[in-house]
């Protein structure tokens, strides 16, 4: 088995997927619904083909490689991030493709969970002679791909959710400033996030505070902006806030609401290109889990949640985060009066308390950035 030199057989596989993944993450905010893939095709030890899934409903991660290679394919090795898909979407089934090209072997890193794959293709690979070996860096694999997998098993679109912080917890102080907690690196992190997410949720409170635009600044890197979601049961929005700013194109704004608001608000903010939803009601509030299947059927895979703090803290009771991302300013308001990061009630003992699970901890400028899995305890 050939290897680069001075590597073992491992560590070279390890090494293309690792480069596989990094073409991977560039289709990120470009290709939802579908997964972010990334391909290698590897002759001895040389790359002589390579491709990503660009955006969505064009050509494969696999396909892209292969072309590149061209007849050098035959015989060659092809180092894939995710499973090659083995039925017709809005593309044939790469499969086939792979099959046709003469490649001898597949080094896969997930399979695809999606029902209509999950392991057919290797399945057929393994048919066609082809070797393959399944699972090389699988779970960075599914990291990157931890939006799609969640929305294609469950229906569901993942949420993180994001918060900058004070050292003593605090996202604003008793009058409501917030500007700005973070430093200007973790902001522009936040705008990197938003470029590759589907979709962007705050609360009215956070909207009639701040004005946001929850757009993406990012200048000539970025011009794409994620669907803006405000959770606004009795649409309290201001007509001239900043996102119903004028040319706001339609389907980029949506109002979440209870059925009993006001109709003529709801026609007027309908006329400057928002989508008021009706959403069901739990007590008194939106109920969020109903609100996450309404996105989901709609193919939203990946949602931030910026607040504020009453939306995290029902976001929190509702169990629908699963990731979160916590910037810590080295900043102290002190004394009691200023904004926690989630309102309501909370546990009563600490043994209700939620668990942060595969926490890293970075520092991001003068801030540190703390990330982990939300586990719920059952």
């Amino acid at each position: 088995m050939q290897t680069k030199a001075g590597m073992t057989s491992r560590a070279a596989h390890e090494e293309y997927m690792r480069s596989a993944l990094a073409l991977a993450q560039k289709g990120a905010g470009r290709v939802s619904p579908n997964p972010m893939v990334g391909a290698l095709v590897v002759r001895g030890k040389r790359v002589i083909g390579s491709g990503y899934h660009r955006i969505f409903g064009a050509a494969h991660a696999e396909v892209h490689a292969l072309r590149r290679a061209g007849t050098r394919a035959r015989g060659a090795d092809l180092y894939v991030t995710l499973e090659p898909c083995s039925h017709r979407g809005k593309t044939p089934p790469c499969v086939d493709q792979v099959i046709a090209s003469g490649i001898k072997r597949v080094f896969i890193g997930q399979v695809d969970p999606n029902p209509l794959v999950r392991g057919r293709g290797i399945r057929r690979l393994r048919a066609a002679g082809i070797e393959v070996m399944v699972g090389v860096l699988c779970a960075e694999c599914m990291v990157v791909n931890a939006a799609f997998n969640k929305h294609v098993t469950t229906g569901l679109p993942l949420v993180t959710l994001k918060a900058a912080m004070t050292l003593d917890g605090k996202i604003a102080t008793r009058t409501g400033d917030s500007r700005w907690i973070s430093c200007e690196q973790s902001r522009r992190l936040v705008h990197c996030m938003r470029a590759s997410v589907d979709a962007v949720m705050v609360g009215i409170g956070t909207v009639i505070a701040d004005n946001p635009r929850l757009n993406v600044r990012l200048g000539r890197q970025c011009t794409r902006n994620p669907l803006r979601i405000v959770i606004d049961s009795r649409l309290r929005i201001d007509p001239v806030c900043n996102l119903l700013q004028a040319g706001l194109a339609v389907g980029t704004l949506i109002v979440a609401n209870t059925r009993a608001a006001a109709s003529v608000k709801a026609e007027m903010l309908r006329s400057r290109g928002a989508e008021v939803l009706g959403c069901r009601m739990k007590g008194r509030r939106i109920d969020l889990s109903h609100l996450m299947s309404i996105l989901g059927k709609r193919g939203i895979n990946h949602i931030l949640l910026e607040g504020g703090s009453t939306l995290i803290g029902e976001a929190l009771r509702s169990r629908i985060v699963d990731r979160a991302m916590l910037f810590y300013a080295p900043k102290i308001f002190g004394g009691s009066d200023g904004l926690g990061m989630a309102a309501g009630r909370g546990p009563s003992e600490i043994a209700g308390c939620l668990q942060l699970t595969g926490m890293t901890v970075r520092p991001v400028g003068s801030d540190f950035l703390v990330e982990g899995r939300l586990h719920y305890g059952d």
